[in-house]
Order: C-alpha cells, then sequence, then structure tokens
C-alpha cells in the first residue's frame, strides 16, 4: 500500500529502505522475498520511480524485465511488484537521521508535510539514494555566472515533466549518457545543438548512446576539449572551448568561440551519501560509496546499501539487480538465515579504477563489478589474481565490466586478498 501519511505508518518495521528509485524498489521486494514481514519505502519526491520518471526515452528493462520498455514504464512495473507483496511506501518524506547505535535496532527520524517529525524503529535498513550530478560549482568553471547553465538532468527534467526548452542553441560539456541522451531530446524539440565537448580522450557515456544520439543526429562529439570561458551578463551568450593536451591543460591558443544560450554540464554523478555519512558508513574513496560485502551490507551491521549510492552504474537493470541482493541480505538478517561471512577482500589490481563488491565468501558463487581507469581498445583478458582470467573484445571507463568468482576458482586459494586486473591480451600473454 502507498501510505502519504501518517495513519498507517507502523512504529516499527524489519526493514526501512531509504530511496524509492529502481534500487529502493528491488530492495524492498527482495527483503519480502526473504523474510522481512513489515517492510517501509521513504522517498523524498511525492511519487515513486525515482529518475526513472523524467527518462521517457526506450532501453530499459531488457535485463530485469525481459523486455524493452521506457523509464516511467520501468517505474511503474517496479512499483507494482512492490505493492503487490505489500510493502509500505511513504513519499514526500525526507529521513533525516539514522541512529544505529541502540542495540540491534535503528532508529529513523522522518520529516514530512503529513506526518510532521516522527521516529520508526528497524531492525535493518537499505540505503538506496541514488546518485546526484556534479555541478558547476564542482568544476570551478571559469567565466561569468549568467542564467542558462544547467545539469543535463535538471534539463531532461525541464523538458520532459515540465514541458519547457531550457535554451534554443546549447552547447553540452562532458559526454556522459544524460548528456548524449539529451543532445538528441533537444534537437527532437526544435534546439540546435552546436556540440558536445569532452575533457577525456574517449566519450564517457555507453557506445550505443553515442551512436543513437550524436551520430544519427549529426551531432559533432569533440574528445580532448573542455570549456574554459562563459560569457554572459543576464543570460549565457557565448562560450570559449579549446583542445587540452595529455595533461589535460587547456590550449588556449588555438580556442574558438561558440554563440549559445544555454550551457548543460554532463560531468558524471556522484554517489547521494550525506546520510552515509552521518550514520558513519565507511566509505571507498574510489567509488565515493560505501564499502560492501557480497551482501551489500556495509560496515555498520544491520545496514546495507545498493544501486547508485555504493556506484555508479550504466543501467537501472544492474541497480535493481544489485539492490536485490542488498534487500534479499536485509531480510535474511531479519529471519536469520544470513549466509557464510566473507573471508576474502577484493582489491583493484591493473588499470582497475574500482570493484564491487569489496569483499566475497569462497563458499558461494559472486560477480564483481568494475570499471578500467584506461580503455583497451584491442583485446583485453580479465583477471582473478591467477585463479582465472577471460578475454574480452574491448574496455572502455564508460562501460561497466564483470569477472565472475565461482568456488570452483577459490578452492585452491588460500590468501586473504585477492586482486582484478584489466591489461591487454598481448600483454598478458607476455607476462
Amino acid at each position: 500500500m502507498i501510505t502519504g501519511d501518517a495513519q498507517h505508518l507502523a512504529s516499527s518495521y524489519d526493514t526501512v529502505v531509504v530511496g524509492a528509485g529502481p534500487a529502493g524498489l528491488a530492495a524492498a521486494l527482495g527483503a519480502r522475498e526473504t523474510g522481512a514481514e513489515r517492510v517501509l519505502v521513504v522517498d523524498r519526491e511525492r511519487e515513486a520511480g525515482g529518475i526513472l520518471l523524467q527518462c521517457i526515452h526506450s532501453g530499459f528493462g531488457l535485463h530485469y524485465f525481459a523486455e524493452e520498455i521506457t523509464g516511467p514504464e520501468y517505474a511503474e512495473r517496479a512499483l507494482e511488484q512492490v505493492l503487490e507483496h505489500e510493502v509500505d511506501v511513504l513519499t514526500d518524506a525526507f529521513v533525516m537521521d539514522i541512529d544505529s547505535g541502540a542495540g540491534s535496532s535503528s532508529r529513523l527520524a522522518l520529516m514530512s508535510p503529513s506526518l510532521g517529525i516522527t521516529t520508526v524503529h528497524t531492525e535493518t535498513a537499505v540505503l538506496a539514494m541514488g546518485a546526484r550530478e556534479r555541478t558547476r560549482g564542482a568544476l570551478a568553471l571559469p567565466g561569468a555566472r549568467p542564467a542558462g547553465i544547467f545539469t543535463a538532468g535538471l534539463a531532461q527534467k525541464m523538458v520532459n515533466l515540465h514541458g519547457y526548452l531550457p535554451g534554443r542553441r546549447a552547447v553540452i560539456l562532458g559526454s556522459g549518457d544524460i548528456g548524449l541522451i539529451m543532445a538528441r531530446r533537444l534537437t527532437l524539440e526544435g534546439v540546435e545543438v552546436a556540440g558536445v565537448f569532452e575533457l577525456m580522450p574517449y566519450a564517457g557515456g555507453l557506445g550505443r548512446n553515442v551512436v543513437q544520439c550524436l551520430d544519427d543526429f549529426d551531432i559533432p562529439l569533440h574528445l580532448s576539449t573542455t570549456v574554459v570561458d562563459i560569457a554572459g551578463r543576464d543570460r549565457v551568450e557565448r562560450v570559449t572551448v579549446a583542445p587540452v593536451d595529455a595533461h589535460l591543460v587547456p590550449q588556449r591558443d588555438r580556442a574558438w568561440t561558440i554563440p549559445c544560450d544555454t550551457l548543460l554540464l554532463s560531468v558524471g554523478l556522484i554517489p547521494e551519501n550525506e546520510l552515509s555519512r552521518t550514520l558513519g558508513v565507511r566509505l571507498d574513496p574510489l567509488t565515493g560509496g560505501p564499502v560492501v560485502t557480497s551482501q551489500m551490507e556495509t560496515s555498520l551491521p544491520g545496514i546495507f546499501a545498493g544501486g547508485n549510492v555504493v556506484h555508479i552504474n550504466d543501467l537501472a537493470d544492474w541497480v535493481s539487480e544489485e539492490s536485490l541482493i542488498a534487500g534479499r541480505s536485509a531480510g535474511r538478517r531479519v529471519a536469520g538465515t544470513r549466509l557464510p561471512d566473507d573471508n576474502i577482500r577484493i582489491v583493484p589490481g591493473d588499470n582497475v579504477a574500482s570493484v564491487v563488491p569489496h569483499s566475497i565468501s569462497s563458499e558461494r558463487a559472486h560477480t564483481l563489478y568494475f570499471r578500467v581507469r584506461e580503455p583497451i581498445r584491442e583485446d583485453a583478458v580479465i583477471r582473478l589474481g591467477s585463479l582465472h582470467q577471460r578475454k574480452v573484445r574491448a574496455l572502455v571507463p564508460a562501460e561497466m565490466a564483470s569477472i565472475k568468482a565461482a568456488p570452483r576458482f577459490l578452492e585452491d586459494f588460500h590468501g586473504d586478498v585477492l586482486r582484478v586486473d584489466a591489461v591487454p591480451a598481448s600483454r598478458a600473454a607476455a607476462s
């Protein structure tokens, strides 16, 4: 049931999930499946679904629902699953604080227009707050501060949910997936997109989005190029862009100016972990999210996490599948049916930027997800220590990669730390 007021809110729950996007909805479903009888999902927005509600394009659900659907359709199906399992969903409410120090349960302080400030107790909690966009302040972009500068996600919300165009001629800084999708969306709405400018020598979004959103609409992508100045008094009037050298230093003598009234920023996502910090959860400096076990449990017993709050995923499908694990683990903890504890720590090795989860158990099969630091455009090899390896055609930082760690690979491993490496096949053969 959906609860928008206090009349249906219980004083205690088996599991409380913070966030009602794809991660939170999957976590709630997972918790119910494995033993949590009373589950509450809390979200600050008026409607459950999270970022999916503004993603009206198709491409969602192929893995999780075995069908290609739009973002709102994905959100509707996920919410229907949750409601069928009699989960309470409280929207338009904030989790102000979680106190996990009182015995075996946690106390959550909630605030909403209908509830005022109230508290609920829970045996377990799942953090599923998602991610937020990097803003101009995070980039320290030089120049004036006129109107017309938006994050790509905000522009997407304006266009898709409210029917407003951000401007008439746009420049997009950064080639993250939201920026690529908005380049196409703005073009379809009659906005001229002068180009997408990416600091790195490779695109930041999925290859399919580069093709479908830029190439198919003749929108230029300028790699190794960035914005070095913004001009305009009341509104953006022009931006200056320049190529960068191998050290990412702008070459201002080769700069050029582009007239425009809008600048969109698509320069990456950051896991939303203010609440995690308040809790005292240990964070991984490489991902920006909590350090988690193979059961998606954080450094605090009974506190789990899943989705983009842990690390940035490529697809909502991966967010849901990962958060199902977090929810099922929370449910098992409530039911007293926990899986074996982890005994092997996973660390990023050669050319690997980060790996999740951070530990595994040698008694169970696991899938390790990681991103490479530098692209490998030839045949590549992913290695799980010296125990197992597999070949792939290519690896790029924009696309998450994975390797399976099965008990048969781990049965003869007697250490407690295992590396994941990603190297060119030619180099792997030489070593």
